[in-house]
């Protein structure tokens, strides 16, 4: 099985996360290390300092997600094409699209002895959906009846628990949704579903220093901005019982360190090679190189609260988009390992389509037409904001770099020294013009792609985009009566958001990552996923 995002927004110009295969494993040694303070039988992976505390409504960026994903088990993953497989539950089931039936596997216990039940996952849930509890993913459970009685628009929470859940025995729960929702279930896969202890809360703060999972590892020690420690977990009743021994999540301030920590040794798994490595990795790697194709995008968005895009006429930004020469960049700067893209939503996802247009394609006497015949760029200057330890910067200077000779319009960089740094800009509003996005599919269903950026109350639409046409848009297709209909609901939902243009896709994400001689067993999953549980020791 293949583990789900449990962090949307991508770090590097490449994401990874967790989770993954097999049987087997047991605890760390932690009086053995070898000569880079690593325990006996642990693997390691270069991932940076997570944004916000280890909760799993709370993180929703691909650095906390590989731990979260480590320690906490939601009702379901994907396999390797994108469908459903069981990881707590037994089975969710409907007959209607409406009312869901949960059923548990028994015998599942969190690391602190506690066992999981039903429970478990409808007390989380409506503690992550609670206004006052202010979870960056309580969006994701407004699809529940009584959400909007602890998740009101304005003014405190009327109620503590959701109507929609009920709990059935310790093994069963029925979730009841305000209207059908066909793909609901692939919602499920997200680790922001996961359940909590009882422990939780007594301090969730403190909790989120020390996590208590239910998960294929336990938590032990976090390091802020060096390194996150996790032990395989013996109990673990799981597909993906880990075969290594545990997991150093360390943090590196560029990936060029990261690379050569890989090489030296000293370092396990790299999950993108920089820029300035690219050429050389497979050579330097040999089996070891990894590359492969996932379900993620990277673009660029436009903060439309800011000066520059406030009211902006779409031409104008379907006019940067044609200014910028995918085509040569991703062959060029980015070595061949991006493919242009030519949608919103990448190919491998249910309902990608050709939306037969050429704002994606680079031209620049028709982007310099677009440009001044919306009006043009206020102070005629953008700022593509952007993280410094992500290996963006050659990129994002080539881009500039074609949308100033195309069209006239100035073009910088606007770094930010790491991941959490840019991230709270854009949660913020202090995003100057753009902000570089990179998504990687949470479930493999083209709504993911947009109403989880575009929708006016989406958590994740950092840019504010907001168009009541969108939005009604979005509803016909939630409420549609299979998931085939909704997904053709959805492609239509696409090709009127090609029309307002709340961002600008620039390609489809590759791994160009790797690993040194002292693992094996490296796998990716189709979330561009680091299977980290199948990975043995040599």
């Amino acid at each position: 099985m293949r583990g789900a995002k449990s962090a949307k927004w991508v770090a590097g110009a490449i994401v990874v996360a967790l989770a993954a295969t097999a049987c087997g494993g047991g605890s760390g040694d932690k009086d053995k290390k070898n000569a880079s303070g690593k325990p006996e039988g642990y693997v390691s992976i270069d991932v940076g300092e997570p944004q916000k505390p280890l909760i799993p409504a709370d993180t929703n960026e691909s650095l906390g997600s590989y731990v979260i994903q480590s320690v906490f088990t939601q009702l379901l993953d994907f396999d390797a094409k994108g469908e459903i497989v069981y990881t707590n539950a037994e089975s969710v089931s409907t007959t209607d699209s409406k009312v869901w039936t949960v059923k548990l596997k028994s015998g599942w216990k969190f690391h602190n002895g506690e066992a999981v039940t039903a429970q478990s996952y409808v007390d989380a849930w409506n503690w992550y959906a609670n206004v006052k509890n202010n979870q960056q993913n309580a969006f994701w459970f407004s699809d529940i009846a009584g959400y909007a009685d602890v998740h009101p628009e304005k003014g405190a929470a009327k109620a503590d628990k959701m109507s929609g859940l009920k709990v059935v025995d310790d093994t069963t729960f029925t979730i009841t949704l305000t209207d059908k929702v066909p793909y609901f279930n692939y919602k499920l896969g997200y680790a922001t579903f996961a359940p909590l202890p009882k422990v939780f809360y007594d301090n969730p703060k403190a909790f989120g220093q020390k996590p208590i999972g239910n998960g294929p590892y336990k938590f032990e020690s976090w390091t802020h901005k060096k390194l996150i420690q996790v032990a395989a977990y013996d109990d673990y009743k799981g597909p993906n019982k880990a075969k290594n021994k545990g997991i150093q999540f360390k943090n590196y301030a560029t990936v060029e360190a990261a690379y050569q920590d890989v090489l030296s040794g000293n370092l396990d798994m790299i999950r993108q090679v920089g820029p300035t490595d690219l050429p050389k990795y497979k050579q330097d790697l040999g089996n070891g190189a990894i590359e492969q194709s996932y379900a993620a995008i990277q673009s660029l968005v436009p903060a439309f609260y800011s000066k520059t895009f406030k009211d902006i006429d779409p031409k104008v930004i379907q006019g940067l988009s044609m200014a910028i020469d995918r085509d040569t960049i991703t062959k060029t700067v980015l070595n061949n390992t991006r493919t242009p893209a030519k949608s919103f939503t990448p190919p491998s996802v249910k309902g990608n389509q050709d939306l037969g247009t050429d704002v994606f394609t680079y031209n620049p006497t028709k982007a310099k037409q677009l440009v001044t015949e919306g009006g043009g760029v206020p102070d005629n200057k953008i700022f593509l904001q952007y993280n410094t330890d992500g290996g963006h910067k050659e990129w994002v200077t080539a881009v500039c770099e074609s949308i100033r000779k195309a069209t006239g319009v100035d073009c910088v960089g606007d770094p930010k020294p790491d991941f959490p740094t840019d991230l709270e800009a854009r949660d913020n509003n202090q995003v100057k013009s753009m902000y570089r996005g990179g998504w990687v599919a949470d479930y493999p269903v083209n709504v993911n792609f947009l109403k989880e950026l575009y929708h006016s109350k989406a958590e994740s639409n950092n840019g504010r985009f907001n168009d009541p046409e969108i939005d009604a848009l979005m509803a016909v297709g939630d409420k549609a009566s299979s998931l085939d209909e909704s997904v053709k609901a959805y492609q239509a939902v696409e090709k009127k958001i090609l029309e307002k243009m709340p961002a600008i896709p620039l390609w489809y994400y590759r791994i160009n990552g790797g690993h040194g001689k002292g693992v094996d067993n490296v796998q990716v999953d189709f979330h561009g996923d680091f299977e980290l549980t199948g990975v043995t020791v040599k």
